[in-house]
Parts: structure tokens; sequence; C-alpha cells
């Protein structure tokens, strides 16, 4: 797996490159050769965060951990991957019976769970055109972490999202 290094408010050191590289190495044997990733590192306040970003043909993985210690940042990083490459196996193995970017062999399947997530509640509301500054100012009003408008400017459904980072992020449809 190709893999490219960012660092964000830190250096990054060739130390944490290999161990890093080490870590996420021990998940090439579920990808093909090309595949490749993205690693930024970063630091906020006291916090040592890792995005681990894998591009796959049809899907993208993708992870945030952070901790006190970067070390374990990227260890959690790599279970959590590997927890989703399980699932995208099992998700596949449902949908056909081959596969070809992850090597079925090599996986361990998931247990099938009785617990599986369901829709408890469904919402309705009215949607009225609006433009984002006031979807913006709905969605602090209504104190949620995202918010679904009509987009009065191009009459297409948006999703207003609230980032960590306490900027908003717009998802718009692509046709």
């Amino acid at each position: 797996m190709k893999l490219n290094f960012v660092g964000k408010n830190m250096e990054v050191t060739e130390a944490l490159k290999n161990v890093t590289e080490k870590k996420l190495g021990k998940l090439d044997k579920y990808f093909q050769k090309d595949a490749e990733g993205n690693v930024a590192y970063s630091v906020e306040r006291n916090r040592k965060i890792i995005e681990v970003t894998i591009n796959l043909p049809g899907t993208i993985l993708r992870t945030e951990e952070s901790s006190d210690d970067m070390y374990a940042s990227i260890d959690n990083a790599v279970d959590v991957l590997e927890r989703q490459i399980r699932k995208h196996k099992t998700k596949l193995q449902r949908r056909y019976n081959n596969g070809e970017t992850i090597r079925f062999e090599n996986i361990m399947p998931l247990k099938e769970e009785d617990d599986r997530p369901k829709v408890v509640r469904t919402k309705r509301f009215d949607m009225k055109p609006m433009n984002v500054e006031e979807a913006i100012l709905q969605m602090e009003l209504l104190r949620h972490n995202f918010f679904v408008f009509m987009n009065a400017e191009s009459d297409d459904l948006n999703v207003l999202y609230k980032r960590k980072d306490g900027n908003y992020g717009l998802i718009e449809p692509e046709f």
C-alpha cells in the first residue's frame, strides 16, 4: 500500500512514518498492491490525532482516532480499519460471491449479530427553500449537529453539518 503523510500543527518524523507504515502494513494482506492511503497527523490541545483514509475501488475506508499518545492513536486506527475491512468483506460476500479489492481468505467473517441497528423513528417536516446562511441559523436554533434543507439557489436537497473544528460542512448532490 502506498501511503502519503501529512502533518498539521506538527512535524512528521521518520520514526512516526516508520511505525505507521509497519502498523498499517499488517493490513496489506487485505488489499491489492495498488491501494493508496493518506495519513494525516495533527495535534489539538493535548490530543494527538491520526486520520487514515484508504481509497479502494468502489469504497473508501476512513478512521480518525485521538488520544494522549500518537502511538496509541495509531494502534486504535489500525483496529478500527480492520473492523471496517471485516464489515466491508461481509457486505460484499452478501452481495457477490467474489471480490476484487479484498482477498477474502485472509479475513475472518464477522459474527452474525441479532441486535443490528434498525430504524426506530421516522421524522417528517415541511421544507421551505432557504440559503445556506438561513440553514445555519435554523440548525443552531434547533441545536442539532446536522440540518437537511432545500437549497433556494440550486433547488437541490442539501445537508449542512457541524464539523469538530466548529466550522460547517455542506453536502450537495452531484448528478
